[in-house]
């Protein structure tokens, strides 16, 4: 995975223009991933990034690594094919809301449930962007856009209840607008064995802008939002005196020294438990009855198919 060659962002930059409209959140996106890699001193000739269709599947083209930029909903598929193939490569998938989960859907639920050793970035601005403002699979209920005048009468995809529902062993999520936490949670997936699958909630400042506005506002987001850290309370807010507990079968958000609540009545978190449970507890929280969960949420050993895909040629092979 590394070499003698200390690697910087501006490693893995091609010398194509970005072409993202000024202000979109993949900016922040691709430049935490270059970071990331560089942290991780990855060879850029070892990496291989694979996208589909929409805003997000550009990403290819910013990026001194090989690169495959596919057809609609896809891109899980080529970036399995890849991954067998050759699995020695460092695969990044990248996709969007859209990509990911309509049209490419069945194709993403099976890669998750096959634990391809793929790292999956799913960019989520619940919005089509590419083909100019149309409602997305993770648009809210009565979201009102090209394609629903009078509001959408659909529920929408939770990507991190999809995940978890889809057997999935990694689950993080993160924001654009969090730097820092893009690039260890970027780093966690890359280091993970299996499909990693990152959701990050992303702005688009054309067709949704400020659709995450009320838990990325700097006034609120930490009382709106909770890092996950394996191991540790489950605690937040601007003063740390916020935690999650268990009231029969519920998280409750409950006050630190009100009550007579005190740290250890605070949850601690296992990304590393088996049970998907409290897991998928944790993905499905919103605002406001929640803080949003942000941070590594899931991360369980499993089975990795191209793992036991060479495994069996091997076997075979010998007779």
């Amino acid at each position: 995975m590394s070499d003698l060659k200390q690697y910087t962002f501006v490693d893995y930059k091609s010398s194509m223009n970005v072409r993202w409209c000024p202000g979109c959140g993949d900016h922040a996106i691709l430049n935490t991933v270059q970071k990331a890699m560089a942290e991780l001193h990855l060879r850029p000739e070892e990496v291989v990034v694979i996208s589909g269709i929409g805003c997000s599947s550009r990403f290819t083209y910013y990026m001194n690594t090989y690169g495959f930029h596919t057809i609609h909903g896809r891109g899980s598929a080529i970036a399995s094919g890849v991954k067998v193939a050759n699995p020695k490569l460092k695969v990044w998938q990248i996709t969007g809301d859209g990509d990911a989960l309509a049209i490419g859907g069945n194709h993403f639920i099976h890669t998750v449930r096959r634990n391809m050793d793929l790292n999956i970035i799913l960019f989520n601005n619940q919005i089509y962007g590419l083909t100019k403002g149309q409602y997305s699979p993770t648009s809210k209920h009565g979201f009102i856009s090209k394609t629903s005048p009078f509001g959408t009468v659909e529920e929408p995809f939770r990507p991190g209840e999809l995940t978890i529902g889809a057997r999935g062993h990694f689950f993080a999520r993160s924001i654009d607008k969090e730097l820092k936490l893009c690039v260890e949670v970027f780093k966690e997936a890359a280091n993970f064995e299996g499909a990693a699958v990152v959701e990050i909630l992303q702005n688009c400042v054309i067709y949704n802008d400020q659709t995450h506005q009320a838990i990325t506002d700097k006034e609120h987001k930490e009382d709106r939002t909770i890092v996950l850290e394996h191991g540790q309370a489950m605690i937040f807010g601007k003063s740390k005196n916020k935690g999650l507990m268990l009231e029969g079968l519920m998280l409750k958000v409950v006050e630190i020294g009100k009550g007579g609540i005190t740290l250890d009545d605070i949850l601690i978190h296992d990304a590393e438990c088996m049970d998907s449970t409290m897991h998928l507890k944790l993905a499905n929280m919103e605002y406001p009855e929640y803080p949003v969960a942000l941070g590594v949420i899931r991360k369980v050993k499993g089975e990795v198919y191209d793992q036991q895909v060479e495994r069996q040629i091997e076997r075979v092979s010998k007779g």
